[in-house]
């Protein structure tokens, strides 16, 4: 039940600040070359006080080489920077830099990094006590101070890293790809965060591969090769794409993709579908993805781009199940953009050199009925099952701790399970048999390359341990290479490799061996989006080749390329199905509130609901709710009884991240 109040709230900071007024980062014609590499060119954007600004961009883009010139870590080639209206090295004092890299110290605990930090920064005791006990309210991390930083989950480090970046009180804040690797819960509290800084004053400059959290964004700037292609609002780019997206829903995907496909060969249009398909010049298509349970089709026009697909589904007889109107998202904006400069990956599937001699046994691929694992009085697992067939992409999600990697390592034989049984293709007892684990392929959320070997010695090695005949190693090793778009770099040492690079090897030494069942343990976390796509492509093609795959993510608009799906709590399921069928059970109705002052409005609606069902996003608000047609009038009262305006306020819907937050809340509540 929700009551009203009146307070009094004094007025956003950042919208104090004039559009006119002088921004706290200003940089003009940045360029900065390594030699012959140029990683710059003549860059240009300002930042307002108390504004979030998302740096967008994929791996090499010139992401990191900006933040260390923005830190005062090292100086540009050419161009002009100021930072709170000085040279970034001399302004030093009032940024805060948290780059890729958890810089702190696993052996000391959570207050004795902050006292550290705290020492170098020469920030006084008194003042100390007042930020520590501030921030880590604010993160969370109160009750954890003796905690050691090494034994924190990803989400915990990230926000000490914040933490310790905030006790000497910047002005500013570099964040280079922050939650990498957190898990979603985390990330929504770390933004909201962030969101609580800039309304204080603080400026924040953000490097992102999660187009989701770019929404959160006041502004975004997009940048590729060492140049700036496109800056606005989310919104603003959204519109500028001149595209709209539509959601069908088919029992025949595969034939409904490729018959969008075909309608065009040959036709001569330089649109394309995934990159590299041309389209009948009639056709209103200019993109086509395959999701879990959906297709994503981006038209010109609306109401012609609907026509003529309906006209397609009738003529070949597909059930066209629903088809729905729905804004392009930040992630549409940013493939298009880079397809236009050229860069969009080329699609080449593995050529199989066997067929896949279980995909029509009837026999589940990976089976597990009651399964359990107790770590001594500890237990991570209990009672989950898991039925995964030849074809079928099967999600497995939870928040850091909840069991999905225990999970993965029992049912592919790495970890003896308590209790319960476990079938892996067909076999019951020996699931490390040597036959058995050339038929399997997993990729651990760890890098599991050899960083002092070069990428062809990688490729190599893997090949000989999964058993890949002589006359096929060359083969395969040139298509893992061609596919991750390193031909000629191949003898580069892998630990030269940024983060997502690393990830693509990973992955394709982890199915040039066909297999026929396939584990992937957060195989895109830090890829780029157009990366990301690529890599989903050829899972999409494993699995409709019959290989049986699970993955993990925590990035969960790629979790809705999964045919169905579980969510895990503190080691239970708590929920199964498609994507569509998660989101459609969710109680309630998301609401999106805009209202004049985001923070204040935040504030005061956490005093009323639970913090969870309040979130940030740029501009507004996303408010879960219950009982929409009581609640939503109330929502409108306590904000206009406490004096602020409300410039929309309507039912959205679920993503699947509000649906994967309102779950795990909901569980962890009972």
């Amino acid at each position: 039940m929700m009551t009203t109040s009146r307070l009094n709230n004094a007025p956003h900071p950042s919208s104090l600040a004039s559009p006119l007024s002088i921004p706290i980062i200003q940089v003009e014609g940045l360029h900065k070359r390594y030699g012959r590499l140029v990683a710059l060119q003549g860059i240009s954007f300002s930042v307002q006080r108390g504004n979030v600004f998302g740096l967008i961009g994929p791996d090499g883009a010139g992401k990191t080489t900006t933040f260390h010139i923005l830190g005062g870590v090292m100086e540009a080639t050419l161009g002009n920077v100021r930072v709170l209206g000085q040279k970034p090295r001399d302004a030093r004092l009032g940024i805060g830099y948290l780059t890729q890299q958890f810089s702190l110290y696993p052996d000391l605990s959570i207050d004795e990094n902050l006292r550290y930090i705290a020492g170098l920064r020469r920030v006084p005791e008194s003042l100390f006590a007042e930020r520590r006990e501030k921030y880590l309210r604010l993160m969370g991390l109160e009750p954890f101070g003796s905690r050691l930083a090494g034994q924190l989950s990803g989400g915990m480090k990230q926000k000490l890293a914040l933490c310790c970046s905030l006790i000497y009180k910047p002005e500013v804040l570099l964040l280079d790809e922050p939650t990498t690797g957190v898990d979603p819960v985390s990330r929504r509290e770390f933004w909201d965060v962030l969101a609580t800084l800039a309304s204080e004053g603080v400026t924040i400059v953000v490097a992102t591969p999660y187009l989701d959290e770019a929404e959160r964004c006041n502004q975004v700037a997009l940048i590729y090769r060492g140049q700036i292609q496109q800056i606005g609002t989310p919104k603003e780019l959204k519109q500028s794409l001149g595209l709209q997206r539509l959601e069908v829903r088919t029992s025949q995907l595969a034939a409904a993709e490729r018959v969008l496909i075909e309608a065009g060969e040959g036709k001569g249009n330089q649109n394309s579908v995934g990159g590299d398909r041309p389209l009948t010049p009639t056709l209103q298509i200019a993109d086509v993805q395959t999701f879990g349970d959906r297709l994503d089709i981006l038209v010109a026009d609306a109401q012609t781009g609907e026509a003529e697909v309906r006209e397609l589904f009738a003529q070949n007889h597909l059930p066209l199940n629903q088809l729905d109107l729905m804004e392009p998202t930040l992630e549409n904006v940013f493939v298009t953009r880079l397809r236009q400069q050229g860069s969009a990956p080329p699609f080449i599937p593995l050529l199989r050199s066997r067929p896949n001699a279980y995909r029509d046994s009837g026999i589940p691929a990976i089976y597990a009925r009651n399964l359990n694992r107790r770590f001594g009085n500890f237990q991570a697992v209990k009672n989950v099952n898991v039925e995964v067939q030849y074809g079928e992409i099967f999600g497995l999600l939870g928040a850091n701790g909840a069991g999905k990697t225990t999970t993965i390592k029992m049912l592919c034989g790495l970890l003896e399970a308590s209790s319960g049984e476990i079938s892996l293709g067909g076999e019951t007892s020996n699931l490390r048999s040597q036959d058995l684990r050339r038929r399997i392929g997993y990729m651990s959320q760890k890098f599991t390359l050899y960083d002092d070997l070069t990428i062809l010695q990688n490729l190599e090695f893997y090949a000989g341990v999964y058993g890949i005949p002589r006359r096929l190693q060359p083969e395969k090793i040139a298509w893992v290479i061609t596919t991750c778009g390193l031909e000629g770099q191949e003898h580069l040492v892998t630990g030269q490799l940024p983060g997502g690079w690393k990830q693509r090897v990973a992955f394709g030494a982890a199915v040039m061996h066909e297999p026929e069942i396939l584990f992937l343990d957060e195989p895109t976390s830090g890829v780029d989006p157009l990366a990301r796509r690529q890599f989903w492509r050829l899972i999409n093609d494993f699995a409709r080749r019959g290989t049986a795959i699970l993955v993990t993510t925590h990035y969960l608009e790629e979790a809705e390329q999964c045919n169905r799906m579980s969510f895990l709590v503190a080691g239970e399921t708590v929920i199964e199905g498609s994507p569509s069928q998660i989101k459609t059970a969710q109680p309630g109705k998301l609401i999106e509130i805009k209202p004049d002052l985001t923070q204040a409005a935040s504030d005061l609606l956490k005093q009323h609901l639970a913090s969870w069902r309040v979130s940030i996003f740029a501009d507004r608000l996303h408010v879960v709710v219950d009982n929409p047609e009581t609640d939503m009038p109330q929502l409108r009262s306590i904000l206009q009884s406490s004096g602020l305006n409300i410039q929309s306020l309507r039912p959205i819907p679920y993503s699947l991240e509000d649906a994967f937050i309102g779950t795990v809340q909901r569980a962890q509540a009972r």
